[in-house]
């Protein structure tokens, strides 16, 4: 293997000669100019092989796509059966409770008993241990793990501008891209129903995100490569998905993301210090102080998140002072892990707000490995977490790293980056399959990051067999999941659970 100046690193083959040494191979290519012949260049790692460069004729991945259908039809996608030894709910929510911090578990059982959507989103694990029991095409790609409909929303890019993406990866792992698709149908089915939808509205709801998904697919499959990875800006997506509908929520929505930034939490969360500089004030449970060495751990931390940021974000941090410290309590299926919230001020007393995030291990890993989707070892949660983010994302937080503290992983990324999200649970009936079209169209543009669109979209094909499959499933899950949520709240009523309500 030889690596050019640039360090990209090259099969091994003799370029004078042009002879194979039996760990590359050489790739002909036709001479610019009108010159006889082909150059003879080496096959680089990392690129594919270039057409017409001789050997047996490698069938397109549009062409294999179609040919998984015979193996696993498109219509089995509705298939859905409980395991033998499935968890029971509350079983399940006690496992997916160990390591976290005990007295805080009762606030996740709490949220996740509110609603069956609520139950969802606590519960990626075990529709992960459903979902092995599901077709699947064998075809991966960087996915979600946990794309249910609440973790898409706005966010700010790096020139003060908006974007809307999935911004949830916590159980982001590379895995089967029908995952993705069966936990997003079947979230928009129970929101819909949470929101006082009919059924057929909400089992449209999932037939819409499947069939934008495929549309948006084969769109991505038909473009060159670079077009393909930068499409459906998010001034076109509201045209794409046909979800004009959803303008007005969108418009709501945006203008509050405008004011979520960390210079209004630090206003309403802080207090002057005596000196100068500022301090976090309790409002617990959800924020509370810390022991000062827990702090200084924390702190003590970012030194080593620096070494993972590209060097040209450095200077600017380096024109803020760590201030304080506090605790914070976030989301519902993330309740109980370690998360804090750093205060850092600039010379004028400005404000930054870093949110340093326990990484666990993903609930979906164990279950992979049984379907063929054998991962590396995970060096670091955290950095499992940044980079499938950014393999996801089209623009991510351009302060998105990872540290330890005290030798468990953590993410670190800007709290508060102008985010805001739609509640899918309160939208009207005639905006839900809006929004199941623009998330599914999302969703889509996603996963062609890391699996080419050509093979997924040749597997989907044109017709709505898919949708039709997913939206069965999707409501038939849904089923599942609410009387999964019926045995959690009775067990908390029985009092074999502790739950937290209202927090």
């Amino acid at each position: 293997m030889g690596v050019h100046d640039d360090g990209i690193a090259v099969a091994g083959t003799d370029t004078g000669t042009g002879t194979d040494t039996g760990t590359g191979a050489v790739v002909e290519v036709p001479r610019q100019g009108g010159g006889a012949g082909a150059r003879r260049l080496p096959r680089v790692a990392g690129f594919a092989s270039a057409r017409g460069s001789g050997g047996p004729a490698a069938e397109s991945p549009k062409a294999a796509g179609k040919a998984l259908r015979q193996r696993v039809p498109r219509s089995s996608h509705a298939e859905f059966r409980l395991g033998p030894d499935r968890p029971d709910a509350l079983t399940a929510v006690q496992e997916s409770n160990r390591g976290r911090i005990e007295e805080l578990t009762p606030i996740r059982v709490g949220r996740m008993a509110a609603t069956p959507f609520a139950f969802l989103r606590g519960s990626a694990g075990l529709m992960a241990y459903d979902l092995v029991r599901t077709p699947l095409t064998g075809i991966g790609a960087q996915i979600c793990g946990d794309a249910h409909a609440a973790n898409f929303g706005l966010y700010g890019d790096a020139r003060g501008g908006l974007v809307i993406d999935l911004n949830d990866f916590d159980e982001t792992v590379h895995g089967p891209w029908e995952w993705d698709v069966k936990r997003l149908a079947t979230s928009l089915v129970l929101a819909g129903r949470e929101a006082g939808a009919d059924e057929d509205t909400c089992r449209k709801a999932a037939h819409d995100v499947a069939g934008a998904y495929r549309r948006t697919m084969r769109l991505l499959a038909k473009l060159p490569a670079l077009d393909a990875w930068n499409a459906i800006a998010d001034e076109e997506l509201v045209s794409h998905a046909d979800a004009h509908d959803l303008l007005g929520t969108l418009e709501r929505v945006s203008e509050k993301a405008r004011n979520n930034t960390s210079g209004r939490f630090a206003a309403k969360s802080t207090v002057a210090v005596e000196g100068g500089g500022r301090r976090f004030v309790d409002a617990p449970p959800v924020l509370r102080s810390i022991p000062d060495a827990e702090a200084a751990a924390v702190a003590g931390s970012l030194g080593a998140y620096l070494k993972t940021l590209s060097a040209d974000r450095l200077p600017l941090l380096g024109r803020y002072t760590i201030h304080d410290v506090a605790f914070r309590v976030v989301g519902t299926g993330s309740v109980g892990t370690r998360s804090y919230v750093v205060l850092l001020l600039d010379h004028r007393g400005e404000p930054l707000v870093l949110q340093v995030k326990e990484a666990r291990p993903s609930a979906l890993l164990p279950h992979l490995p049984a379907l063929g989707f054998d991962a590396p070892p995970v060096d670091h949660e955290g950095r499992r977490v940044v980079l499938g983010q950014k393999r996801m994302q089209v623009v991510s937080d351009i302060l998105l790293g990872w540290t330890s503290v005290e030798e468990r992983p953590f993410q670190v990324r800007q709290f508060r980056n102008r985010k805001g999200s739609v509640d899918p649970a309160a939208l009207a009936a005639d905006q839900i399959d809006d929004y199941a079209r623009m998330t599914g169209a999302l969703l889509a543009r996603a996963h062609a990051h890391s699996a080419d669109p050509q093979l997924i979209a040749g597997y989907c094909g044109k017709n709505e067999e898919l949708d039709e499959a997913v939206a069965g499933f999707a409501v038939t899950y849904a089923d599942r999941t609410e009387a999964d949520h019926a045995e959690l709240v009775r067990a908390v009523r029985d009092g074999r659970v502790e739950a937290e309500t209202g927090v």
